[in-house]
Parts: structure tokens; C-alpha cells; sequence
């Protein structure tokens, strides 16, 4: 075979080898990368003129493959760019040392990581698209519910003040072994729980004003856990409160992070066995400051996972939970413009993390 059909021979080869690489990325499933990664690996690996001598190693992500054992140091490697950011690598190796790769390789492998950038560009355009038709459906549905608790949060909260009121007026003028004592009290309790629901409606509903102030948010936290401390001795349950600095600057609702403090710990405690211990860590990253509760509970079912923001989903027993506390803190989070997230700690419990922007203006 001559120089001119040895050469020809080659471009064939690549040639063929962007076209299956094109093909594999065209038919690729999004939720397997690695097999991906596998197959172009493997079509790289017989485009180049040793293929018997070459291996490739793509690594992009926490995915990283390899057709083989790499013997020797020499390489051609290409950055595989997404948004204009390094995102992985194409590495192919020769393992003879005496031979040498032909000068069209590396624009070939530089190619197929223009690709695979494409293909994950592609991918990551389609899931942002997808998660804002989501956020766009949630916040659609949060409004209307938001319009009609508020309607039901202001007609409720006169007749419920009225209804305490009196209970209260009825239960001072009654003696302690008066027998009507034991009934007036079961209004006067069942009574204010109802006003907690209320308030956690007009708080889910905006109804209540934010008034954001930049202020040292450790105290803040500290006083929040102050007011549980009887929770926690009724409970039996320990807490732990960390924070790698003070003070930790903010601007925000202090009343409202008071809110979100106190609903995600009531929450911890109330999931906690016995001596359980409840985290409570405070640590800055980035541009976020990040708040971390934890518990030892049983952790949430994939049912809750999916669910536990939403209005009115509750794992607790009847009269013991509204289903809006956690709603109430989703809201307070998002009108600061930040994040809460909820999982499942590896050894035992539950997790829930907010992101709150140094920047007030900041979109996360």
C-alpha cells in the first residue's frame, strides 16, 4: 500500500470515527453517561492509526473511562468545554514509546469534545427548561392557594380572637374545680392552634409584611433556640449549634428567619427519639450563607421527599400538624431569594439546607 492510499485510509478511519461518535451522542440516554462515554471511547480508540497500541481515557464529571491500561506518558488530550468552562477530558495514549500519533489526531479528538460539549450543553439547556416549566407550574399553583388563604386567613382571624377571648374571660371566672374548668380549657388550647394555622396561612400567603434589615444573624438563631428549650427538655432531645463565625452578616426579615429557624428545629425535634441529638450548623460558602438541620429521626419517605414542600402534606398525625410549617419556610426562603432543599442523611435522618444570598438581589 503506497503513502497516498495509506493516508486516504486514514481520513476514512476518522472519518468514520466522528460519524459514530455523532451517531452515539444522537442515540445517547441521558441517564447513562457512562456507557456513553464507553462506546465513544471505544470508536476513538479504532480511528487512530495504532489501534492495537491505543487506549483512550474520557473523564467528565464524577464518569470517568478507560479502554484499557494506559502504559506510558505519551498523550494527546482535549478539554471537553461546557459554557465556555472546562467540564473533562479526552486523553488517548500511545503505549509504545517509538510511535507516533499522526498530526490529524489531535484535531479529531478535539472534534469529538466539541461534541460531547454540545451534547452536555444540550442536556443542561433541556433540564433548566424543564425545571423552570416546573418552578413556573409550582409558583402558578402556590398563587391561586396564596389568594384564597389569605381571604380564609383574614376571615377567620376576628371570629378565632373572639372565640380566645371569651374562653379566656369564662376561664378566670371559674374556680379551679369548677367541673366546666377540663371543657373551657380544650377550647382555649384547640383555639390557639387554630390561630397558629391562621398565622401560618397569612405567612404562606404574604399577608404578613418582610421588613429586611441587615443584621448579625447568630443572636437571632441563638434567641430562636432560647424559645424552644422547653421543647427540647419535654422531648428529651439534645441539640447542637455550630457556626464557624461570629458574626455572620445578612440582610433579612430577622422575625421571618426567626420563622424559618423555629419551624425546621420543632420539625427535627419532633421527629427525634429520645436523646436524639438535633444539628444545627451555620457555615458561609460562596456567595451564600448556609443553614443546616439535622435530626436522628427515621428520615422521609421518597413520597415525602417529593412532596414536603407542598402546601398542606404532612407525615404528622391528624391535629398534630397543619402541613404548612414547611411551606411557610419554602416561601420566607424564596421571597429572600434562596434555596431549601430537603434529604436523607447516609446514617440516619433527615436534612434540611437553605442558601440565603449575601447579595439581597442575587438569584439562586
Amino acid at each position: 500500500m503506497n503513502s497516498i492510499e495509506a493516508a486516504l485510509k486514514e481520513r476514512i478511519k476518522e472519518l468514520t470515527c466522528l460519524y459514530e461518535v455523532s451517531s452515539i451522542l444522537v442515540n445517547a440516554d441521558e441517564t447513562n453517561h457512562e456507557e456513553t462515554y464507553s462506546s465513544i471511547a471505544q470508536s476513538i480508540k479504532i480511528g487512530f492509526q495504532y489501534p492495537k497500541d491505543t487506549e483512550v481515557v474520557i473523564e467528565q464529571g464524577t464518569f470517568s473511562v478507560k479502554t484499557g491500561s494506559v502504559k506510558t506518558d505519551k498523550k494527546l488530550t482535549s478539554a471537553i468545554q461546557l459554557f465556555k468552562k472546562e467540564a473533562g477530558t479526552i486523553c488517548v495514549y500511545l503505549n509504545k514509546t517509538e510511535l507516533d500519533f499522526l498530526p490529524e489526531e489531535q484535531p479529531l479528538i478535539d472534534n469529538i469534545a466539541l461534541k460531547i460539549g454540545d451534547y452536555l450543553e444540550r442536556l443542561a439547556i433541556k433540564q433548566n427548561e424543564l425545571l423552570l416549566r416546573q418552578q413556573m407550574e409550582h409558583a402558578d399553583r402556590l398563587t391561586i392557594i396564596g389568594e384564597l388563604t389569605a381571604g380564609i386567613a383574614h376571615e377567620l382571624n376576628t371570629p378565632l380572637a373572639n372565640i380566645l377571648g371569651f374562653a379566656e374571660l369564662l376561664r378566670d371566672n371559674l374556680s379551679d374545680h369548677d367541673p366546666a374548668v377540663s371543657d373551657v380549657d380544650k377550647i382555649i388550647k384547640n383555639a390557639m392552634f387554630s390561630r397558629e394555622v391562621v398565622k401560618k396561612l397569612m405567612f404562606f400567603a404574604h399577608a404578613i409584611p418582610q421588613e429586611k434589615k441587615e443584621v448579625n444573624i447568630i443572636p437571632v438563631v441563638r434567641d430562636a433556640l432560647d424559645l424552644l428549650d422547653a421543647a427540647f427538655k419535654k422531648e428529651q432531645v439534645r441539640y447542637d449549634f455550630y457556626t464557624e463565625q461570629d458574626p455572620i452578616k445578612l440582610k433579612v426579615d430577622a422575625v421571618q428567619l426567626t420563622q424559618i429557624i423555629i419551624n425546621l428545629v420543632i420539625n427535627a425535634i419532633y421527629f427525634s427519639p429520645k436523646k436524639g441529638l438535633v444539628g444545627i450548623k451555620i457555615t458561609q460558602q460562596d456567595e451564600n450563607v448556609v443553614f443546616e438541620i439535622s435530626d436522628e429521626g427515621p428520615g422521609l419517605s421518597p413520597e415525602a421527599l417529593e412532596k414536603v414542600f407542598q402546601p398542606f402534606f404532612t407525615t404528622k398525625p391528624t391535629g398534630e400538624g397543619s402541613g404548612l410549617g414547611l411551606s411557610v419556610v419554602h416561601g420566607i426562603v424564596t421571597s429572600h431569594n434562596g434555596s431549601i432543599t430537603a434529604q436523607n442523611r447516609p446514617d440516619q435522618g433527615a436534612l434540611f439546607t437553605v442558601r440565603l444570598p449575601k447579595d439581597e438581589y442575587a438569584i439562586k
